[in-house]
Protein backbone atom coordinates (compact mmCIF):
# COMPACT_ATOMS: atom_id res chain seq x y z
CA UNK A 1 0.00 0.00 0.00
CA UNK A 2 1.12 3.43 -0.85
CA UNK A 3 1.92 5.68 2.21
CA UNK A 4 -1.18 7.60 2.78
CA UNK A 5 -3.46 5.45 0.71
CA UNK A 6 -6.56 4.52 3.01
CA UNK A 7 -8.12 1.00 2.56
CA UNK A 8 -11.27 3.94 1.72
CA UNK A 9 -9.41 4.87 -1.12
CA UNK A 10 -8.55 1.29 -2.18
CA UNK A 11 -12.20 0.79 -2.30
CA UNK A 12 -12.95 4.03 -4.11
CA UNK A 13 -11.05 2.56 -6.60
CA UNK A 14 -12.83 -0.79 -7.42
CA UNK A 15 -16.12 1.71 -7.48
CA UNK A 16 -14.57 3.47 -10.11
CA UNK A 17 -13.84 0.37 -11.97
CA UNK A 18 -17.65 -0.54 -11.87
CA UNK A 19 -18.36 2.94 -13.05
CA UNK A 20 -16.10 2.29 -16.09
CA UNK A 21 -17.31 -0.98 -16.38
CA UNK A 22 -21.14 0.15 -17.23
CA UNK A 23 -19.81 3.05 -19.29
CA UNK A 24 -21.52 5.61 -16.49
CA UNK A 25 -24.89 4.86 -18.12
CA UNK A 26 -27.86 5.60 -15.74
CA UNK A 27 -30.13 2.79 -17.19
CA UNK A 28 -27.31 0.03 -15.53
CA UNK A 29 -27.90 1.75 -12.40
CA UNK A 30 -29.21 -1.42 -10.38
CA UNK A 31 -26.27 -3.12 -11.88
CA UNK A 32 -23.79 -0.78 -10.81
CA UNK A 33 -25.79 -0.62 -7.57
CA UNK A 34 -25.39 -4.81 -6.60
CA UNK A 35 -22.10 -5.04 -7.52
CA UNK A 36 -20.83 -2.02 -5.07
CA UNK A 37 -23.34 -3.61 -2.44
CA UNK A 38 -20.72 -6.73 -3.12
CA UNK A 39 -17.68 -4.71 -2.18
CA UNK A 40 -19.48 -2.83 0.67
CA UNK A 41 -22.00 -5.17 1.94
CA UNK A 42 -24.08 -2.42 2.25
CA UNK A 43 -24.34 1.25 0.72
CA UNK A 44 -22.44 3.17 2.70
CA UNK A 45 -24.21 6.68 1.74
CA UNK A 46 -20.92 8.61 0.72
CA UNK A 47 -20.22 5.78 -1.88
CA UNK A 48 -24.02 6.27 -3.10
CA UNK A 49 -23.12 10.23 -3.50
CA UNK A 50 -19.97 9.62 -5.47
CA UNK A 51 -22.27 7.20 -7.72
CA UNK A 52 -24.72 9.62 -8.40
CA UNK A 53 -22.68 12.02 -8.97
CA UNK A 54 -20.37 10.16 -11.62
CA UNK A 55 -23.31 9.04 -13.42
CA UNK A 56 -25.05 12.40 -13.68
CA UNK A 57 -28.09 11.36 -11.28
CA UNK A 58 -29.46 13.21 -8.32
CA UNK A 59 -29.04 11.47 -4.64
CA UNK A 60 -32.83 11.19 -4.91
CA UNK A 61 -32.71 8.84 -7.71
CA UNK A 62 -30.31 6.91 -6.30
CA UNK A 63 -31.89 7.09 -2.85
CA UNK A 64 -35.54 5.56 -4.36
CA UNK A 65 -33.59 2.88 -6.31
CA UNK A 66 -32.26 1.56 -3.29
CA UNK A 67 -35.16 1.74 -0.98
CA UNK A 68 -37.60 0.23 -3.42
CA UNK A 69 -35.66 -2.49 -3.64
CA UNK A 70 -35.43 -5.24 -0.97
CA UNK A 71 -32.13 -6.18 -1.70
CA UNK A 72 -30.37 -3.18 -1.42
CA UNK A 73 -29.18 -2.28 2.32
CA UNK A 74 -28.32 0.84 3.62
CA UNK A 75 -26.80 -0.69 6.67
CA UNK A 76 -23.96 -2.88 7.34
CA UNK A 77 -24.42 -6.55 6.52
CA UNK A 78 -22.49 -9.49 8.16
CA UNK A 79 -20.05 -11.53 6.15
CA UNK A 80 -22.59 -14.24 6.79
CA UNK A 81 -25.93 -13.32 6.16
CA UNK A 82 -28.48 -15.81 8.38
CA UNK A 83 -32.11 -15.78 7.30
CA UNK A 84 -34.59 -17.52 9.60
CA UNK A 85 -38.29 -17.72 7.89
CA UNK A 86 -41.13 -17.24 9.62
CA UNK A 87 -43.71 -18.37 7.03
CA UNK A 88 -46.82 -20.01 8.15
CA UNK A 89 -45.27 -23.84 8.18
CA UNK A 90 -41.79 -22.67 9.57
CA UNK A 91 -43.82 -20.60 12.38
CA UNK A 92 -45.89 -23.32 13.48
CA UNK A 93 -42.74 -25.79 13.59
CA UNK A 94 -41.26 -23.96 16.03
CA UNK A 95 -39.33 -21.36 13.86
CA UNK A 96 -39.77 -18.48 17.01
CA UNK A 97 -36.55 -20.51 19.32
CA UNK A 98 -34.39 -20.74 16.56
CA UNK A 99 -34.42 -17.07 16.35
CA UNK A 100 -33.97 -16.75 19.93
CA UNK A 101 -30.71 -19.17 20.02
CA UNK A 102 -29.33 -17.14 17.63
CA UNK A 103 -29.69 -13.88 18.91
CA UNK A 104 -28.24 -15.40 22.24
CA UNK A 105 -25.70 -16.93 20.96
CA UNK A 106 -24.69 -13.92 18.77
CA UNK A 107 -25.53 -11.58 21.61
CA UNK A 108 -27.55 -9.26 19.17
CA UNK A 109 -29.66 -6.06 21.16
CA UNK A 110 -33.09 -5.84 21.13
CA UNK A 111 -33.30 -4.35 17.42
CA UNK A 112 -29.84 -5.26 16.33
CA UNK A 113 -29.49 -7.36 13.56
CA UNK A 114 -25.67 -7.30 12.53
CA UNK A 115 -22.53 -8.42 14.96
CA UNK A 116 -20.70 -5.73 16.01
CA UNK A 117 -17.65 -7.62 13.90
CA UNK A 118 -19.87 -7.37 10.85
CA UNK A 119 -19.60 -11.37 10.69
CA UNK A 120 -23.39 -12.18 11.31
CA UNK A 121 -26.32 -10.71 10.39
CA UNK A 122 -29.73 -11.93 11.08
CA UNK A 123 -33.10 -11.31 9.40
CA UNK A 124 -36.41 -12.91 8.88
CA UNK A 125 -38.26 -13.68 5.91
CA UNK A 126 -41.61 -14.77 4.85
CA UNK A 127 -40.85 -17.94 3.11
CA UNK A 128 -37.49 -19.40 1.59
CA UNK A 129 -39.75 -21.75 -0.07
CA UNK A 130 -38.69 -25.08 1.13
CA UNK A 131 -41.46 -25.83 3.61
CA UNK A 132 -41.33 -29.31 3.04
CA UNK A 133 -38.05 -29.17 5.48
CA UNK A 134 -39.56 -26.90 7.78
CA UNK A 135 -38.68 -24.83 10.00
CA UNK A 136 -35.91 -23.98 7.33
CA UNK A 137 -32.50 -21.59 7.53
CA UNK A 138 -30.15 -19.85 5.22
CA UNK A 139 -26.93 -18.60 5.46
CA UNK A 140 -25.78 -16.93 2.52
CA UNK A 141 -28.23 -18.54 0.47
CA UNK A 142 -27.73 -22.44 1.78
CA UNK A 143 -30.50 -23.92 2.99
CA UNK A 144 -30.43 -25.89 6.18
CA UNK A 145 -34.26 -27.28 6.77
CA UNK A 146 -35.16 -29.62 9.58
CA UNK A 147 -33.25 -26.95 11.77
CA UNK A 148 -32.99 -27.08 15.61
CA UNK A 149 -31.90 -24.32 18.31
CA UNK A 150 -29.06 -27.14 18.87
CA UNK A 151 -28.24 -27.09 15.23
CA UNK A 152 -28.26 -23.55 14.06
CA UNK A 153 -25.80 -22.48 16.98
CA UNK A 154 -23.57 -25.76 16.15
CA UNK A 155 -23.56 -24.49 12.43
CA UNK A 156 -22.83 -20.68 13.90
CA UNK A 157 -19.65 -21.91 15.91
CA UNK A 158 -18.32 -24.05 13.09
CA UNK A 159 -18.42 -20.69 10.70
CA UNK A 160 -16.73 -18.81 13.96
CA UNK A 161 -14.11 -21.35 13.34
CA UNK A 162 -13.24 -21.16 10.64
CA UNK A 163 -13.18 -17.51 10.60
CA UNK A 164 -11.05 -17.69 13.44
CA UNK A 165 -8.55 -20.50 11.88
CA UNK A 166 -8.41 -17.82 8.92
CA UNK A 167 -7.73 -14.61 10.67
CA UNK A 168 -4.70 -16.76 12.54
Amino acid sequence: MIKGESVQSRRFEAVNEILKKYNYKPQKLIAVLQEVQEIYRYLPEEVLMYVATSMSLTPSRIFGVVTFYENFSLDPKGKYIIRVCDGTACHVRHSEPLLSAIRQRLQLKEGQTTTPDLMFSLETVACLGACVVAPVVSINGEIYGHMTPEKIVSIIDELSRREEHVLN
